[in-house]
């Protein structure tokens, strides 16, 4: 059962000098439950396009649908309050709250929405990722693996029908890479989730049902 759809997606950019396109008429479609690999060197679009998917910003010119809903047609708070009940996000960067411990960081998107924390979820999702022991810690004590794991413990906690990754293993060594790909697919599969991974790393791409590769602002192939 197909969970997005995006179709003739573009975004240009436009300087004094010349124009940019970052996006040059993307479509595809995802299935739910699918683990799909946006991989592309950098400046191939891939960024640009998975915050298209996630209603971070707004395409010059096409539309995305997730679960039937177009983005393009929702004013600002709308997409916003869309966003945070059906998307989980994971960056490179971590985005941890540095001066609030581990549990606090987990649970900050369900306090922001007024939601109930439903501590049987957490404790399975930490669990999972090997960070139950670590929730009285600050962010700044974890290793780089042990900070992704918390923010993909974030990003779960609200439940989301899609969890959209942004090179989520670019500070990490071979090792934690391989790590946390395989426990965005873990949890992809456990709890129902359509997951969406822009990475660079081929041996992370190779880990997804489906790649999808980009170069300047196109797709230039596809497999699985």
């Amino acid at each position: 059962m197909e969970i997005l759809k995006a179709a003739g997606l573009k975004k240009y950019y436009i300087t004094d000098t010349y124009e940019v396109h970052a996006l040059d008429g993307v479509s595809f479609t995802v299935d739910e439950g699918e683990f799909l690999a946006i991989v592309g060197t950098s400046g191939s679009g891939k960024t640009t396009l998975l915050n298209m998917l996630g209603g971070l910003d707004v395409p010059t010119e096409g539309r995305v649908w997730i679960r039937g809903n177009s983005l393009k047609d929702m004013e600002g708070e709308e997409r916003t309050e869309f966003r945070r009940r059906n998307i989980g996000f994971v960056f490179q960067q971590y985005n941890l709250v540095p001066v609030i411990n581990v549990y606090e960081n987990i649970v900050l998107p369900l306090r922001l929405d007024g939601a109930r924390i439903d501590m049987e979820l957490l404790e399975e999702i930490t669990e999972l990722l090997g960070i139950r022991n670590m929730l009285n810690r600050l962010p700044q004590t974890l290793s780089g693996g042990q900070q992704q794991r918390a923010a993909i413990a974030r990003a779960l906690m609200t439940k989301p029908a899609l969890l959209l990754a942004d090179e989520p293993t670019g500070s990490l060594d071979s090792a934690a890479s391989m790590e946390v790909a395989g426990l965005l697919r873990s949890c992809g599969e456990r709890f129902h989730q359509t997951v969406i991974v822009v990475t660079h790393q081929e041996e992370v791409a190779q880990t997804a049902d489906r790649i999808i590769r980009m170069a300047d602002g196109r797709i230039s192939g596809q497999e699985g």
